[in-house]
């Protein structure tokens, strides 16, 4: 199931910059992630992109989640 919700994520250079996009349209995984730590609903988001399916958001979540599964992270020298 998570294999067919990263599918609606893709990245092209000509859209958004190269971001992590759902479905190839113009909605960036970062603002769908945004609305919903704002407290959005995912409902109150479905209502606002009328282009967006709920499995957009779903997908959204779990590319998020595979972004995190890293074995460490070092902090960075500035």
């Amino acid at each position: 199931m998570e294999s067919n919700l990263l599918q609606r994520i893709t990245i092209n250079s000509e859209i958004c910059h190269g971001k992590p996009c759902i479905r190839g349209l113009r909605y960036p995984v970062e603002l769908i992630l945004e609305l919903l730590s704002s407290g959005m609903t995912a409902d109150e988001i479905l209502a606002d992109y009328e282009d967006l399916e709920r499995a957009d958001i779903f997908a959204a979540l779990a590319f998020a989640t595979r972004l995190t599964q890293v074995k460490s992270i070092y902090k960075v020298a500035r």
